[in-house]
């Protein structure tokens, strides 16, 4: 540094116009403000533009917990109902197994998923999660069209009762996807937007997967008392 000021203080020395030594001096000197100020602007950017990719992930995972809590519910109401079909249509057993080894099924994805949260929103781990709940989703509907069969069924109190909670459980269900579908969205879109993508590169934010449910699945099973 010290040679420099001595270098540019030789050439101020010998420049024939004296303007033209004090243009150069103070452009020296101004670089000396601009170019850390120019880094600085740089870091601050990156740094403000990858914790708005972390609270964005954040926000994708907080509405994936909340589709996960929802088709938890529906789960949980599967055995009582189940078993109060049984109890008057003891031989539609195939029907029955069905429901249950559906139910099963979803469980275990929803555990695959919850044992690595970090990938939970992967796309392959949201399209198995979503197939899962999907199986159980139909064999609920088929579940519902035997009910038809039996009048006495359709008129117990039980019955009827968790037939309303799993019509709340599916609207709640089409809810939190559309919430997790549109965050996903905000973040996907932020991650690919230019120079955003840079530092979501750098940083390791890759692009999500959205639920996207079989066609129908957004209806509740029905019967009609």
């Amino acid at each position: 540094m010290l040679n420099q000021s001595r270098e540019l203080e030789k050439i101020v020395t010998r420049s024939p116009k004296p303007g033209i030594s004090l243009l150069i001096m103070n452009t020296a000197k101004t670089a000396k403000f601009i170019v850390p100020v120019f880094f600085g602007l740089i870091i601050t950017w990156v740094i403000f533009t990858n914790n708005s990719l972390v609270q964005k992930e954040e926000t994708v995972n907080q509405t994936w917990a909340q589709v996960e809590n929802v088709y938890q519910r529906r789960a949980d109401l599967v055995p009582n109902l189940v078993n109060t079909v049984k109890g008057y249509a003891k031989h539609e057993k195939e029907t029955l197994e069905g429901v249950i080894q559906a139910r099963n099924l979803a469980l275990s994805a929803s555990g695959q998923a919850k044992a690595a949260p970090g990938s939970a929103t992967s796309e392959d781990k949201v399209k198995t999660f979503a197939a899962a709940q999907d199986t159980l989703g139909a064999a609920l509907s088929r579940l519902m069209v035997v009910v038809e069969r039996y009048p006495e069924l359709k008129a117990n109190e039980n019955f009827r009762d968790l037939q309303s909670q799993l019509e709340g459980s599916e609207n709640r269900i089409a809810v939190e996807r559309r919430r997790f579908n549109e965050a996903v969205q905000t973040y996907n879109s932020t991650v690919r937007s230019f120079p955003t993508s840079v530092v979501a590169g750098f940083r390791g934010f890759e692009k999500k997967a959205y639920f996207e449910a079989a066609q129908g699945s957004d209806v509740a099973p029905k019967v009609d008392f």
